[in-house]
């Protein structure tokens, strides 16, 4: 596979504003604390930080997986909600001005797409389709990335974004929850796949979602998946870098929702 697929040199967050606005669970100072690590650990990566005002309240704010997709310098805009409309416009600038990427948005009027229901493995697109995301959304990325194959996956009722469950670990690479819901997920992408990869199974479901950066794993701390660190740790034979993102999990699908990474052309 091409290796520079899971190369970038950007990585867009969300401007922490002073605007608070308190979600069921999730403590404040602990969030912030979270993300600031979060941030710290991508441009040790080697990533140039863009910060984003999306308009919005922190903790919610720092979401951004799921307002576009973006790989090999297209944008696509996710299908969003009224009020997520200052988000997508700040979002739209910086990705066109700032950074060099093709911006495109999803015209169907009958479709829904988010970010968190689509894995980029670095070959190809799984679109989990679900209440948030539809066939005409998965038809808007596969037109958006002709270049890539693009496979519907029905994800069961009930459940969550195909991301809570599958990621990419490593080139080839898939981490998948123990759960039952994700081991079905993955059967249906193994049936359909057009490529071949290996999976790290974790024992803790909240261990599934990690970051994939420029030759480096990102997951989360030993004091929050003990099980799962121990197998990170002897599976894994490249870079680990782990972190807190408990209070983060709670508004979000994981490591991966609260940045959008790039490669400048």
């Amino acid at each position: 596979m091409d290796f520079k697929m899971h190369e970038y040199t950007h990585a867009i967050i969300s401007k922490v504003t002073n605007t608070i606005r308190k979600v069921d669970g999730a403590d404040f100072k602990d969030s912030r604390r979270q993300h600031d690590c979060y941030v710290r650990l991508l441009s040790e990566l080697n990533l140039e930080i863009v910060e984003v005002d999306t308009g919005s309240s922190f903790p919610e704010n720092v979401v951004l997986e799921d307002l576009a997709l973006v790989c090999h310098g297209i944008a696509l805009l996710s299908k969003q909600k009224p009020e997520d409309g200052h988000a997508v416009k700040a979002l739209k600038q910086v990705l066109e001005k700032d950074l060099g990427q093709t911006v495109i948005e999803v015209t169907d009027p009958d479709a829904k797409l988010m970010g968190s229901d689509v894995l980029f493995t670095g070959q190809e697109f799984f679109v989990g389709i679900c209440e948030t995301t539809n066939e005409a959304g998965a038809i808007a990325v596969a037109e958006a990335f002709p270049e890539f194959p693009c496979t519907p996956i029905k994800v069961a009722k009930g459940s969550q974004h195909l991301k809570k469950y599958i990621t990419v670990a490593g080139p080839d690479v898939l981490c998948v929850a123990a759960s039952k819901e994700a081991k079905e997920l993955l059967k249906r992408m193994e049936r359909e796949a057009t490529f071949s990869y290996q999976t790290l199974t974790v024992p803790e479901d909240e261990a599934a979602n990690c970051l994939y950066a420029n030759g480096t794993l990102i997951h989360r701390a030993i004091e929050e998946i003990p099980q799962s660190f121990k197998v990170f740790c002897e599976k894994i034979d490249f870079a680990r870098r782990s972190i807190c993102f408990s209070e983060l999990s709670k508004i979000s699908s994981g490591l991966s929702a609260c940045c959008l990474l790039v490669r400048k052309p």
